[in-house]
C-alpha cells in the first residue's frame, strides 16, 4: 500500500488539474485500496483505452488507459526501471534519466570528429529506422527477455497483464503509444540490438534514440556489410524490419539528418520541414509556451538567421 500511495504522488506531477484525476483523488483512500485488493488477489485487470491522434510533427495515434491502469504503469516502472537502466549501453539515449536527444546529438558530433581524425578523413554514416517498431513488438517476445532478468512470478504476471491489454491487428503484438511502460518495454526490447551491435559485432561508434540508431565508420564498406547483419537479427529474435525508406548510408561532410537536425562536419542545421512547421506555428499570435519551446530547440544548432526571422531572442 505504501507503494502505491508513493507512486501516486509521482502520478500526481503536472496533472492535478485533469478532471479524471479529480475524479479519482475524490474517492482516493477506497480506489488505491481496491487496487491493492486486486494486487494482493490477483484479480486486477486492466481496462479499456480511449484513442485519439496527435501530430508531434507526424500523425500518431495515441492510446490512453485509465487513471487506475495509468497508477499501475507507474507502479511498474518505478520497481523496474533503476535495474534495467544499469544494464543499457552508454549510447542509448531515449526515455532514460540524464540523457535525451540533446545529449544524443552531441554524441553523434563527437563521434563524427573521432572518426573522421577531426574532420581530416572521410567520415560514413549508417543510419537506420525501424518499421512500425511499436506495433511490431512481440509480446512473447518481450517476455522472455523479461524471464532472464526477473524472478518474481508476482512482477510477471502484472507485466502480462498490461501487455495483455492491448494488441494491434494481430493478436499479442504491438505496445500502445501512451504509455510510460511502453517506454521502458521499448528501451528492453532494442537493449537486445544495442548489445548484439556492441558486443558482437564489435561496433565501436554507435548511437541509438528510440527507434532511430546511427553507425559511424571510416569506410562505407564496412556499413553496406553490418546491413545484412542487422536485418537477420531483427528478424529472427525480435521479429522487427529496418525500413527500407529510411536506411541509408550517407558522408558526413554531405549531410546526415539525425533527431530533427542536418549534422555537417562545422555546423547543424535544423531539417527543412522542422523550419516550415515553426514558422508556421508562430505566425500570428502564437501560444507562449509554444514559442519558449521552440527557443530552447532552436538553441542547439546553427540557426541565427531563423532566430532572427522569427524575431525570437534569447
Amino acid at each position: 500500500m505504501e507503494n502505491l500511495l508513493t507512486v501516486w504522488e509521482r502520478f500526481l506531477r503536472g496533472k492535478r488539474s485533469k478532471k479524471d484525476v479529480l475524479d479519482f483523488q475524490s474517492r482516493l483512500a477506497d480506489n488505491l485500496a481496491s487496487l491493492h485488493s486486486d494486487l494482493v488477489n490477483k484479480t486486477y485487470r486492466h481496462g479499456p483505452y480511449s484513442a485519439f491522434n496527435i501530430s508531434d510533427p507526424k500523425p500518431r495515434h495515441i492510446h490512453k488507459a485509465t487513471v487506475r491502469d495509468r497508477v499501475i504503469h507507474h507502479l511498474l516502472y518505478k520497481t523496474l526501471y533503476d535495474y534495467f537502466d544499469r544494464r543499457f549501453i552508454y549510447d542509448s539515449y531515449s526515455c532514460r534519466k540524464n540523457k535525451g536527444a540533446h545529449k544524443a546529438l552531441n554524441r553523434f558530433k563527437y563521434f563524427a570528429g573521432r572518426v573522421s581524425a577531426n574532420h581530416t578523413k572521410t567520415c560514413y554514416v549508417l543510419k537506420g529506422d525501424i518499421k512500425k517498431f511499436f506495433a511490431s513488438i512481440d509480446h512473447q517476445v518481450l517476455l522472455n527477455i523479461l524471464k532472464r532478468q526477473i524472478t518474481d512470478t508476482e512482477i510477471l504476471w502484472l507485466i502480462e497483464r498490461v501487455l495483455a491489454s492491448f494488441n494491434t491487428d494481430q493478436t499479442g503484438v504491438g505496445l500502445p503509444l501512451g504509455n510510460l511502460t511502453s517506454q521502458l518495454f521499448a528501451n528492453i526490447y532494442l537493449n537486445e540490438l544495442d548489445r548484439y551491435i556492441k558486443q558482437e559485432l564489435r561496433i565501436k561508434y554507435y548511437i541509438r534514440y528510440a527507434d532511430d540508431f546511427v553507425i559511424l565508420a571510416d569506410s562505407g564498406y564496412e556499413l553496406e556489410d553490418i546491413i545484412p547483419l542487422i536485418k537477420d537479427f531483427l528478424n529472427l529474435n525480435l521479429k522487427l524490419e529496418l525500413h527500407p525508406q529510411k536506411l541509408f548510408i550517407k558522408t558526413y561532410s554531405s549531410g546526415v539528418d539525425f533527431l530533427g537536425w542536418v549534422h555537417f562536419p562545422h555546423h547543424r542545421q535544423i531539417r527543412t520541414t522542422t523550419k516550415r512547421r515553426i514558422f508556421r506555428q508562430i505566425s500570428g499570435w502564437p501560444n507562449p509556451q509554444t514559442v519558449n519551446s521552440y527557443r530552447g530547440l532552436l538553441s542547439h544548432g546553427d540557426t541565427y538567421r531563423i532566430i532572427k526571422q522569427l524575431g525570437l531572442t534569447f
